[in-house]
Parts: structure tokens; sequence; C-alpha cells
């Protein structure tokens, strides 16, 4: 099966099943479910619906019973629409990625908020010790060392 003809048959699916839950499914228990993603094997006979529930984890439960409940309509209308020979079979499974997405943005915004507190602490902070800590070639201490010298210094030193 081509990847890309998969592809529009799960944009498809996707399409059927976010307008199927927001138009025809009046299951009570049913909260505010948004599809995020679908994919489709390649043999065209599994589907697999993403979608994430806007609410706490009990009525994220309600949600998945609810969904599980109106699989049977809901792939019926699939295969209607889609004009399959064979109608996939659909499998829900609720989308971790926004959990994931706040989870890292409070992370983030911690983290930035600790470097906020660095910084605000190191303003007036000095550097301990002398501001350039480093010797210059051209500071002239009184010392010499073997690339001061002299070659034939150098070379009387070794005959030595």
């Amino acid at each position: 099966m081509d990847a890309a003809r998969a592809r529009k048959i799960a944009d498809r699916i996707q399409q059927v099943v976010a307008e199927m839950l927001e138009r025809r499914i009046k299951d009570p228990r049913l909260g505010f479910v948004t599809v995020t993603d679908t994919r489709i094997t390649n043999d065209l006979s599994e589907a697999t619906v993403f979608y994430t529930v806007f609410g706490s984890e009990a009525e994220r439960a309600d949600s998945a019973a609810a969904l599980e409940s109106a699989k049977g309509l809901i792939r019926s209308e699939v295969g209607r629409q889609t004009g399959l020979r064979h109608t996939p079979t659909l499998t829900f499974t609720h989308d971790p990625l926004p959990d994931s997405a706040r989870h890292l943005d409070g992370l983030l915004a911690e983290a930035k908020a600790r470097d906020a507190e660095i910084a605000k602490r190191a303003e007036g902070a000095q550097h301990a010790g002398d501001a350039d800590p480093y010797r210059k070639p051209d500071e002239d201490d009184g010392e010499l060392d073997e690339s001061d010298e002299e070659p034939s210094e150098r070379a009387g030193h070794r005959a030595k």
C-alpha cells in the first residue's frame, strides 16, 4: 500500500471521527474530546485514533468508556464515508503529548526563574582576586625564562 494513500485515508478517518463526536454521539459521559491524530497501518486493517480530553482524570476515564461504546457506530460511518472495501478496526488511544508538553513548559518556566534568580545574585558580584590573573608578555618582573635568554647563553648551558 502506498504510504501517501494511507496518510490521506488516516486524515479522512480523523475528520469523520471528529465530526461524529461533535454532531452524532450524544453520550453524556463524553467530555470535551479533541481528536489529535490518526494513524493507519499500511494494509489499512487497523486505525489508531489519538485524542485528548480537557478535564480531570475521571472525565478522561468517562470519555474513554463513551468512545469504546460508540466504536461500532463510528466504525460503520468511517466505512461508509471512506468507501473502503474493508473498514479498518478503530482503536482509541489517549494522546499523552499535551500532558508532556505542559510538564515541559512547567520545567522550562522553573529553569527560567532559577536563571533569573542567579542573574539577580550576580549583578553586584566581583571576581575573586585580580581582575586579570594572567601574566602578560610585556610585563617586566625581572625574571628570565629560557625563551628570554640569548641563544648563545642557552648553548652554553647545554655544553656544561
